[in-house]
């Protein structure tokens, strides 16, 4: 089955960022995070996150969404700097050791660097997906990187579902606290409720997969699309205030005299 090539009226937009398209969004989150693994130091990560929160307005989000979104991520941080914490090689003065685990200045330093790079990669991705339209996504795919329309459709759907997950998990803590067993053995529930969605995520996919080949989804038919994706001037904008950032970030880190370069 496939559609005719339409100019469809797109979802009302009302931030800049909308008006970007889909993989010049991926072009940029890459381009914001790949160069950070050049070099482990706090200037760079510290000022690439500073410079992506001053572009929170462009994207449509509020503040306190982004930071909601951004917890989980700053919440895992801690954890892997720990590592480094522990055993990246001692420097400065030692205020803790046992066996091969040493706490120094260096992997005290090391560590938050590590902490603040988890923050600065994850954050692109909520400010630039935070709005972004799943067909308008499989469209651009399809279209601007000429990537396999099976592909491209197989990650809209699942896109697409990603909301009933949480549904899902909504239903059941409300079921299981109906019952009188929703308040006690934290860990335990979430193992159990865990394993209960990934059961559902399984046969749903399996009932969504079959639907989607009896309705010719699956086809070796070149398929059209109902929305055209292009570029435009705003994503030129867009990718070279991406790389005005990152270059921002690492020439700070140079001037700091922090610049580490990872394998040094």
């Amino acid at each position: 089955m496939t559609a005719a090539v339409v100019d469809a009226p797109a979802a009302t937009r009302d931030a800049w960022l909308d008006g970007v398209n889909p993989v010049t969004r991926i072009a940029i989150a890459v381009l914001l995070s790949v160069p950070l693994f050049a070099s482990i130091d706090v200037t760079s990560a510290g000022v690439a996150i500073v410079l992506q929160l001053l572009c929170i307005p462009l994207t449509g989000l509020s503040v306190a969404t982004v930071l909601r979104r951004l917890a989980p991520v700053v919440a895992f941080a801690p954890v892997a700097g720990v590592s480094m914490l522990l055993y990246a090689q001692p420097g400065g003065h030692v205020y803790w050791t046992f066996w091969y685990a040493t706490i120094s200045d260096d992997s005290i330093a090391l560590a938050v660097a590590v902490g603040l790079r988890v923050v600065a990669l994850g954050l692109p991705t909520i400010l630039l997906f935070g709005r972004a339209d799943p067909i308008e996504l499989a469209g651009a795919l399809a279209q601007i990187a000429r990537l396999p329309s099976r592909f491209v459709l197989g990650v809209l759907a699942g896109t697409r579902t990603m909301g009933l997950f949480v549904d899902d998990w909504r239903s059941m803590t409300l079921a299981r606290r109906a019952r009188g067993v929703g308040d006690r053995g934290v860990l335990r529930r979430f193992i159990s409720m865990a394993f209960v969605l990934l059961v559902f995520a399984v046969r749903r996919g399996t009932k969504l997969a079959t639907a989607m080949e009896a309705r010719g989804f699956g086809s070796g038919i070149r398929r059209t699309w109902a929305r055209r994706s292009s570029l435009h001037p705003r994503d030129l904008v867009a990718l070279l205030g991406g790389c005005a950032i990152i270059v921002v970030a690492l020439a700070a880190a140079v001037a700091a005299g922090t610049f580490r370069f990872v394998w040094s």
